[in-house]
């Protein structure tokens, strides 16, 4: 006879038929990984051998086949009835006598008599395929305790094959409901709910880049984070880090994290856990160490290694022993299988915000707003519609394909709603906290996921553009074309575009967005009043140390794009920030002059060698030396904007040199802008001290044609293909071509301007750093094709 149990350790890949996927990949990393530290729960699971003889009871498989045989999934209400009668059929059936006997004896061999918790897990033979998640379609009890208990939960596991959802997913995907089978596995209980769970994927589930890991975590059992009903925190780490001895974690960011499951009094099935609040202390705090992080990144790419594909990893640590175990391991099924062509969205105009969160994909979706408050309500969703609701389920997927967009108030990137969202290739923004409280019922609206790592829902339908780009049909081109890049949640998704690496990474840019406080106040918090240490506290959750915060934050943002694109060059230039600028952040106003002309006033070069700005200067040169040293991304070149005079750029280079950034020492190159006409007149005393230049042709025009290009009066006079204009990068070029050095320009009048772009090639130009959005056309427009 087939058995009808199987202990986990003693299963492996090969018996997907037998105990499907999720148990037999559970038996895999134990027999195959332990030995790597990949740590596993032990346990049993059924077979479908069980299962099947089990519906063989009185012809139960045939009944349900002819209800299935004839149903219409898209019709909610029949789907419904099916779903419940088929359920209670189930339940209504007792367990063979063997199963039973079989499953007694597992488990008094597992318990050895003591009083132990264990999870019962549903694990399809249909499930877990590379090519489909079915996530969340059956079953799971937590804090299962005694034989009878045990019982019990298996039998509504068995059940659970046939929920709504797990029909209609199965008929959605061209599974045969008669070729699936279900195990159930049997494992024992990690204590996260006196520590911490979450998931792990081994790649970043939004773009597709293979080199990062990206975890989320919160307190508490992981079933918050899978069903998206908290915010989670989350970490990148950078996998050639990981393994060649650097620091590995590219970011963080801190979730809300307002609840967790816990274990419950009542031991009946169902109703082991309930959800508790999380003290508000705990909430600012990150919910595991950085330790932690990178031992669960090692034991994820340990896994991946050895299924040779992306995989979507459940873990948990314990708050009793404080290790971490992995729960669950299943194939990655959106992004592994992405071709070689992206996807630009991009709105022709935007409205009123109506709600924010984070962005699940990168295309936008219009349509109706359908405020859901339950699964009651579900068949109010028509095709083309935008679903918005405090939270998904997997009771909600019949209606979720049809969707325009999802919208969420609670989740993160790996709860329900994001899975389904990718799956089904809509966007989606959850976590947003307010969404069916700021957004009208039945309204039109837009949902945008094409802005970065934050998602917006605007007011009615906005037009946008759709573009399709086949990144292996472009041609070459006599110039490295370059990308400006400011906003690390990017990166990842830029990197996919074809290019040279990154002529203009604009610090200021990653200050404004991941830090939003003045460098300053940072160092003088003590002194601060009490209402701007609280706005600087709420700034900095998760972080203890106000310039440590700073110095962390902007490595990781730099970090982020030097991963993105390593090994290409990353050139990141130092803050920019005019005076009127600085003062817009928090604590700013104190700091900063008043200026006329903050444009041509304390800002660059002059700024940081002054006095009074010389230890905010030198906190971003620690920063960089982190990414470059402790990182090891020196892929990272570093660039000083706006430098008036030859004793400026040597007082300049002195003052990174005292501060662990010597030009030439680990391969450390330091550019500078040429945005002066001193930069061009001089540029043979300047490129003494620097690595090249990178024309900045915005203020040489401004400065060359003594204008104001921010005054509208005297906006049509600017035009970089001014005559003096050309002069003058004509002169920059062949300076740096006299001495070998690189030499650049990072701008948008290469794409503006094509005869521009020609020029600048016939001059010699090295390269040209564009937004990324026109680095395509551009491509295209210098190999003389048409867009």
């Amino acid at each position: 006879m087939e058995p009808y149990i199987v202990k986990l350790a003693e299963l492996g890949m090969n018996d997907v038929e037998i105990v499907g996927g999720k148990n037999a990949s559970l038996g895999e990393m134990i027999s195959n990984l332990s030995d790597l530290g990949v740590t596993v729960p032990g346990g049993f699971a059924t077979t479908s051998e069980a299962y099947r003889d089990f519906l063989a009871t009185d012809g139960l498989d045939q009944r349900i086949s002819s209800v299935l045989d004839a149903l219409d999934v898209d019709d909610i209400d029949a789907l419904t009835a099916a779903g419940r009668d088929i359920r209670q059929w189930i339940l209504d059936t007792p367990l063979p006598e063997r199963l039973s006997r079989e499953i007694e004896s597992a488990w008094e061999e597992m318990s050895g008599g003591k009083d132990i918790a264990v999870a019962v897990r549903s694990s399809a033979t249909a499930e877990d395929l590379p090519d489909a998640s079915f996530a969340g379609q059956q079953e799971t009890f937590l804090n299962v305790r005694g034989i009878d208990n045990l019982v019990d939960a298996l039998h509504q596991v068995f059940a659970s094959l046939y929920n709504d959802r797990a029909i209609a997913y199965r008929e959605h995907q061209g599974f045969d409901h008669k070729h699936v089978a279900l195990s159930a596995g049997v494992q024992t209980m990690v204590r996260s709910d006196m520590g911490a769970s979450g998931v792990v994927f081994t790649l970043d589930t939004e773009t597709g880049f293979r080199n990062a890991v990206f975890i989320t975590a919160s307190y508490g059992l992981g079933e918050t984070v899978v069903q998206g009903a908290v915010n989670p925190d989350e970490f990148y780490v950078y996998k050639p880090a990981l393994e060649n001895g650097h620091h590995p974690i590219l970011r963080k960011n801190i979730g809300s994290k307002a609840i967790k499951m816990v274990y419950s009094d009542d031991p009946t099935p169902g109703k082991t856990v309930c959800t508790v609040d999380v003290d508000e202390a705990d909430s600012h705090r990150f919910c595991i160490s950085d330790d932690d992080v990178i031992e669960l990144a090692r034991m994820a790419v340990t896994i991946e290694k050895h299924y040779d594909r992306p995989m979507d990893i459940e873990w948990g640590k314990d708050g009793t022993d404080g290790k971490l175990y992995m729960l669950q391991a299943r194939p990655e099924t959106v992004q592994s299988r992405s071709g070689r062509t992206i996807e630009r969205f991009t709105l022709k105009s935007r409205s009123d915000i109506i709600s924010r969160g984070r962005s699940i994909g990168h295309k936008i979706g219009v349509g109706t707003a359908k405020v859901i408050n339950d699964v009651s309500e579900m068949s109010r969703i028509q095709p083309g519609d935008v679903l918005v609701s405090d939270m998904t389920d997997p009771d909600w997927e019949p209606v979720m394909k049809r969707a325009a967009a999802i919208v969420t108030n609670r989740g993160g990137r790996t709860c329900h709603a994001a899975i389904i969202a990718r799956e089904l290739g809509i966007p989606a923004v959850v976590g947003c906290g307010d969404a069916t409280e700021k957004i009208p019922d039945s309204e039109p609206v837009t949902v945008s996921c094409a802005e970065g790592d934050e998602g917006y829902v605007y007011e009615g339908k906005l037009d946008y553009d759709e573009k399709l780009i086949e990144l292996d049909s472009l041609p070459d081109i006599p110039v490295k074309l370059m990308m400006n890049v400011g906003n690390p949640d990017r990166a990842f998704d830029f990197a996919n575009i074809p290019n040279c690496g990154v002529g203009l990474a604009r610090l200021e840019f990653i200050i404004n967005r991941m830090i939003g406080v003045h460098p300053q106040a940072l160092l003088e918090y003590d002194a601060l009043d009490n209402d701007t240490k609280a706005a600087i506290d709420e700034q900095m959750a998760g972080y203890s140390d106000p310039v440590q915060f700073f110095i962390d934050k902007l490595a990781e943002g730099v970090g982020s794009i030097a991963a993105a694109f390593d090994p290409e060059p990353v050139i990141v230039r130092m803050s920019d920030f005019k005076s009127n600028e600085y003062a817009n952040l928090i604590g700013g106003e104190q700091y900063e002059p008043d200026e006329e002309n903050p444009m041509i006033g304390f800002r660059g070069a002059g700024r940081y060698v002054a006095e009074k700005f010389r230890p905010c200067f030198e906190l971003e040169c620690t920063a960089i030396r982190k990414v470059r040293n402790d990182m090891g991304l020196r892929n990272v070149q570093v660039m000083i904007p706006f430098v008036r005079t030859v004793a400026q750029a040597r007082a300049v280079i002195d003052l990174m040199a005292e501060n662990g950034l010597e030009r030439g020492k680990d391969d450390l190159k330091i550019i500078m802008m040429s945005e002066l006409p001193t930069n061009a007149l001089l540029a043979d005393q300047y490129l003494e001290l620097f690595d090249g230049m990178s024309i900045g042709s915005n203020d040489m025009t401004q400065l060359t044609l003594g204008l104001d290009r921010d005054s509208a009066l005297v906006a049509d006079d600017f035009d970089e293909r001014d005559d003096a204009v050309k002069a003058l990068l004509a002169m920059t070029i062949t300076a740096c071509k006299k001495h070998g050095k690189y030499v650049g320009i990072c701008g948008q009048g290469p794409s503006d301007h094509p005869d521009l772009a020609q020029w600048l090639l016939d001059q010699g130009i090295e390269s040209m750093s564009l937004n990324p959005d026109s680095v395509v056309e551009t491509w295209l427009s210098l190999a003389g094709e048409s867009v």
